[in-house]
This record gives C-alpha cells, structure tokens and sequence, in this order.
C-alpha cells in the first residue's frame, strides 16, 4: 500500500494579491487565499488521504490554510497536535521584502530581479536564495523529523507550507534539481501528491481535478 506525502502552499495572501516580496513577513491570507485553502481540503477528503500529522510553518498564512483545509477535509482533530517550525518559512527576501515586484523590476531591470528570484545560489540583498532555503533549513529539519514518519514508518504527512520552501523539498526528494527547479511551480492552494512505497518515490501530481462537489 502507498504512503503519501502532501506538498500545500498557502492560498493566495494580501501581499500574493498586491504583487509584494513577502519572505519573513507574515501576512494573512486574503478572500481568495481562504477559499484555495478550502477547496485544496475538498480535494484532499476527495482523493481518501488521511493523514497522521500536519507540519506548517510559524507564518499565519501557512497556518490558516492548514487549519482550514484539514477542518474542510474533516481531520480538524489533527490540528491540535500540527507541529509549527521557523525551518517551513518562506524564503526572505531580505530588503526586497514588501516591495511590488513590477516597481522592482522598473528600478534595477527585468533582468536582475528575475535573478533574485529564480537564480539557484544568488540571494537578494540582505536575503536567502533558494540554495540557502534547502541546505540551511529544509534539507535537515525534513531529514531529521519528516523523513522517518515516512520512509521508514509509511505515515502519510501533510506539509502546508510556502512556494520556496516547498520548491526545496522537490530538490531534496530528487524530483527536481537546482537546474530544473524554476520550472517547477507550486500554485497557491493546489496539492501536490507525492506517493511512496516502502521508502521510494513512485510518482508525483497536483490534486486539481477532484474537487469534492
């Protein structure tokens, strides 16, 4: 029998909307944002995935779409025990962090804030690159209190989470690599399914079309 992994980004926030660099910053969801992370629960208790633990990051964004998606998917009873950590945060954006995407672009050029952006090992001011996310944070909170559950126990895990980080995890599971990865999208409130058996990766997809009537 399959165990699964579930990779959640956060429904849409009120900085998603504005176009801002939102890293560290925790700003909540907006109208929108609730209404992915609802339907994102409805496709979760579409597919018959019941889960054994839920992991989140410290940002309430990550958070309130966990909380509701797993009150939608009717598992809230796992929501006492959702372990919260800094590691899951989105990456930060240092000085670029609350600023509009598009003036950015205008002031240092298309070109350069595309770099900040999508470059593998190249951080923005005073900020994180993707590189910095996977090996400082992810990589060892995952290898050391996600892996095992399951790998090794074929529990099946929730990780409600953020774009960046959850880019890291395809890294770290080797389904993407620092050269493939900027094609790789996680879309806000969409799950993506990664199943295993006894310890090995068999195939991964999105959850977009089984949304519970």
């Amino acid at each position: 029998m399959p165990n699964y992994l579930v990779l959640l980004r956060h429904g849409q926030s009120q900085w998603n909307l504005e176009n801002r660099f939102t890293g560290f910053y925790d700003i909540d969801l907006s109208d929108l944002g609730r209404q992915e992370a609802a339907d994102a629960g409805k496709r979760l208790k579409a597919a018959g995935i019941a889960f054994d633990r839920v992991y989140t990051s410290t940002l309430q964004r990550a958070i309130h779409t966990a909380e509701i998606a797993m009150t939608e998917a009717g598992q809230e009873a796992l929501l006492s025990s959702m372990v919260r950590h800094d590691d899951l945060r989105e990456r930060d954006y240092g000085d670029l962090t609350g600023l509009n995407k598009a003036e950015t672009a205008k002031k240092y050029g298309d070109e350069q804030v595309h770099i900040w952006r999508r470059s593998y090992d190249v951080r923005p001011p005073g900020g994180e690159c993707l590189q910095d996310v996977v090996e400082n944070r992810v990589r060892p909170y995952y290898e050391k209190k996600i892996k095992p559950l399951i790998e090794d126990e074929g529990k099946n895990v929730l990780i409600a989470a953020h774009g960046n980080s959850l880019r890291a995890m395809l890294i770290i599971l080797g389904l993407e690599t620092p050269d493939t990865i900027n094609k790789a999208e996680m879309e806000t409130g969409v799950p993506v399914v990664v199943e295993f058996e006894n310890g090995t990766i068999l195939c991964r997809y999105p959850l977009k079309d089984k949304a519970a009537a």
